[in-house]
Parts: structure tokens; sequence; C-alpha cells
């Protein structure tokens, strides 16, 4: 029986309502003034249902379909402005003992060179980082208790923060690994991480265990619930996602929101992100083998369709996908993209070492991030390096708060802007220094509050006289 309240898996993620909603998907998708209907209500930015939303998505109306993107990219606007938040994967481990199906840190895959980051490695991983001028990672591992234990990652995170090199610092560390016990995400928490994440994969139980025979990973509830031990443990920002592929997109898709949404009912705070990886190519995998891939066309439209149900969540579109793709994507609703991402182990600081390539996943878009920077301030867009919120203590309830009621812009637009400026300052070229130099003068100039206006007009003079982290 479906109970969005309830703490167990199969009762948020009751397979009946998903396919109860992919139903009536089915049958009303040419119901053009219900179509009409639910586009206006979306209008309200209080978001959709998981079966509201999935008619939306069902919708084959080509001008519905427009009506929908140009929604989305309006929700958008409101929210996030123009801002795109920019951070950088760091891979510490693949040893793992699961047996994955769709990834080649599979502990069968013989090919795979198997590597551990020492905290020297990871500090010569975060001056590369900060080379380039990253302020924000996430931090990724395979699981393993033997190889990469709870303690290690702790490690991680405190050598992480401790590295200053010339005018550069992590100043936020999301964390990504797996599935673990209220206690641990207790510590992640005491050790000052941002946001935690997990992604589900696949919400569809049979295809779950199927997909991940072996390991600790094939326990489809202690995966699910995760993300209500993590909140349990003092962890009030979270981020899911599923891997489009595994599974049918409307399943998926359905058992996305229902999570968001149960996480909601549950703990009064939905997700702070939502990710939308599609299988890709690596060592020891066949996406081929896999048969419910979706074209660009359809993931465009799970994007929007995913603003107009949960407009408050940020949305992450990693290097994945193509330059092409993330430029559609960005304008429908996604406001997080990683620049300039190794996948592999050491893969940052191995440009000069020479390390071994042990990448989880092939790259679509492998520009610098300085060529990324360049191509957003091209696209009218604010690349940001903001991490104030999770530094003034607004996450949680408090950040959907004032992300809900658009407020969240009053801090997010000035913070993008001084960051920009470090990064203008300290890392960017000439022509990239010129270009985004003009839009922080524009953005300045249009900022509502002459108050405001007038303190981060003083500060971005500190920052070019070689003062940093300024922050509302």
């Amino acid at each position: 029986m479906y109970n969005p309240s309830s703490l167990h898996a199969e009762e948020f993620i009751c397979h009946n309502e998903i396919m109860a909603s992919i139903d009536y998907a089915s049958k009303n998708r040419n119901n053009l003034s219900l179509i009409d209907e639910l586009i206006e209500k979306s209008k309200e930015k209080k978001g959709l249902s998981h079966r509201e939303a999935s008619l939306l998505l069902s919708c084959t109306d080509t001008e519905r379909i427009q009506k929908i993107y140009a929604v989305a990219e309006k929700i958008k606007n409101d929210i996030y402005g123009n801002r795109v938040v920019m951070f950088a994967p760091l891979y510490l481990s693949n040893y793992c003992i699961n047996s994955c199906m769709y990834c080649p840190y599979h502990t069968k895959n013989k090919n795979m060179k198997r590597k551990k980051l020492t905290q020297e490695d990871i500090a010569k991983e975060v001056m590369a980082l900060q080379d380039m001028g990253h302020k924000r990672i996430v931090i990724e591992s395979g699981e393993d208790p033997i190889n990469n234990p709870v303690e290690y990652i702790l490690e991680s995170i405190k050598t992480i923060y401790g590295v200053k090199h010339k005018n550069g610092s992590i100043r936020r560390v999301n964390v990504n690994i797996a599935a673990t016990t209220v206690d641990n995400y207790k510590k992640l928490k005491e050790a000052e991480i941002g946001t935690y994440i997990l992604f589900q994969e696949t919400y569809h139980k049979g295809s779950y265990e199927r997909l991940h025979p072996q390991g600790p990973k094939h326990d489809y509830a202690y995966h699910t619930e995760a993300m209500d031990r993590a909140m349990q443990g003092g962890i009030d920002d979270v981020g899911i996602g599923v891997l489009f592929g595994l599974e049918k997109h409307a399943y998926e898709f359905a058992a996305l929101l229902m999570h968001a949404e149960h996480l909601e009912a549950v703990h009064g705070i939905g997700p702070h992100t939502i990710s939308v990886p599609r299988v890709k190519k690596a060592d020891n995998i066949d996406s081929s083998a896999f048969d419910n891939g979706i074209d660009d066309a359809t993931f465009a439209k799970i994007c929007a369709c995913l603003r107009l149900a949960v407009p408050y969540a940020g949305m992450i579109i990693s290097t994945r996908e193509s330059q092409a793709v993330r430029e559609e994507v960005l304008r429908l609703g996604a406001s997080q993209i990683s620049g300039a991402s190794k996948t592999s182990v050491g893969g940052y600081a191995s440009q000069e070492s020479g390390a071994e390539n042990s990448a989880q996943f092939d790259i679509s878009d492998n520009r610098t991030l300085d060529e990324i920077v360049r191509w957003l301030l091209d696209l009218g867009f604010i690349p940001s390096f903001c991490t104030a919120c999770y530094r003034e203590g607004r996450t949680g309830d408090r950040f959907m708060a004032l992300s809900k009621s658009g407020k969240i812009a009053d801090c997010c637009h000035p913070n993008a802007l001084m960051t920009l400026k470090e990064y203008l300052e300290d890392y960017a070229p000439e022509q990239t220094r010129h270009a985004g130099s003009a839009l922080i003068m524009k953005e300045l100039a249009n900022i509502p509050s002459a108050k405001v206006r007038r303190i981060a007009a003083d500060r971005l003079k500190k920052i070019a006289s070689g003062q940093r982290d300024f922050r509302f």
C-alpha cells in the first residue's frame, strides 16, 4: 500500500502506485484540457505530484510540450536566476566489493587497476583543482569497508579542507558514498560536509536486485532508506537521483518524485538536489546492453517536467552529457554543472604524474573549466563558485523556505558575482576576465536593493585589491 509517510522503502516507493500513475498518464496523454490545467497549476511554483508530472511527461502534443518548456524556463529564472553553480568530482578510491552491472568498479572487473589515494595524493588532487579555480567538490568512492572505511572518508575530508594553496581553498565538500548507518552519518555531519548525495540507480526493485547481484548494495530497502538515516543523523541537505537507462524512464521519473514527496512528508525537507545521469560507456561495461536508453529530446522533457514538479530543488547535469545537451537543459531547469571533471582516481594530478587511468565512465564534455566558464558567460549565465549557504547555515528547512519563496536570490545573486570576481582575478585569462567583468557590472546594476548593491560593489572592489571570501 502506498504511504509516503512510511519509513519502509516499498511503501513510499510503491510499485503499484507507480504503475497506476503510468497508466493514468497513458490514458490521459491526449486530454489537452487537463494538461493545460496542470501547466497553469505549475506556474504557481508550488510543485506537482508524481502523478500530475507523469501526465505532463507523457504528453506528445508539440504545442503543450513547448508550453511546458516555457514554464520550466520561467520557473528556473524566477528561483535560480541566471546563476549556474560549478563543482567537480574527486574520486578517492575505486576499490569496491559490490557487483553493480553498470559500473566498471564492480568487484569482478579484473581489467580495472585498483587504486586508493593517500592523504598526500589527495592534497595534490586538491591543489590541482584549486589551480583551476574550483571551490566546491563532491568526493566519490567505491564501497569497501576495508579499503574505504568511513574513517578514511573523514580523514580525507579533513585533508581537503586543510589545503590552502595560493588564493585557493575548497570551501565545501559534498559526499557521494555508499549507504551507511545513522552513526556514520552523524560523523559526516560533524565533519561539516555540504550535501550527502546517493543515487538510487533504479527504483524498480526487481531490476535493482538483478543489477546488484552481490555485495551490500544488493539490499534494496537499506539503500532506498539511506536518506532517512542521513536525516536522522543530522544531515539536512541530501541529493537524490537515478541512472536513466537501467529501467523505463517513466517508472524512474514517477519513483524519483515519490522519493522527494516522501522526504518532505516525513522530514519536512525535500531533496536539495536531483541528479539525472544517463548510462554511459565505461571499461568492461557495454552501455548498449541496457535497452532502456533515452534520446536527447526525452531527456530534455524529463528535465523540464522535473523543474515543474520540484521547483525548489537544484538540478545537476554532469560532464556525462555533451555541450549541446547541457546547453539545452540549463535553459529548462539545470542549476548545477560539473566542469573539467575527471572520473578516474588521481585524475587531476595525473597529467603531471602519469598515473594509471581508472575512470568510472566516459566523459562527453571534455572542456577545461575556463572554457566552460567562458561558454556560460557568452550564454548570459553567471558561473557561481558560491558555497555561502552551507557556511551561513542556510541548509535544510531554512534553505527550502528561501527557495520556495524565491528569496534565495537575495543571497545567491551577489554571492555568485563575488565568487565569479574571485575566479576572474585569480585564474581567468584576459579574454574571460574581460567578458566576466562586463557581466558583473551589468548584473550589479540590476540588483534591486540599493543597500545590497552598495555592499556588493564595495566587496567587489576589495576582491580586486586582493581580499577574499566575502559572503552574504
